[in-house]
């Protein structure tokens, strides 16, 4: 699995990084950022709740 944001839809709510602080940040630009683009199993579902949480569908999850 790979996790990506689209920064043009990112709004920077942060529910992202409060679900899953172990894959995702915010910066000082406001947006969240992926900080871990190959998260083990142990955070598949954390990574997903993350993305279906996301307002406004900014985290795509990626099947590699």
């Amino acid at each position: 699995m790979r996790p990506e944001i689209d920064e043009s839809l990112c709004i920077g709510d942060a529910i992202c990084v409060d679900i899953c602080p172990e894959v995702f940040e915010m910066r000082d630009d406001n947006l969240a950022h992926v900080i871990n683009e190959s998260p083990d199993a142990s955070l598949e579902d954390r990574v997903r709740e993350a993305a279906d949480a996301c307002p406004t569908g900014a985290i795509t999850v990626h099947e590699d």
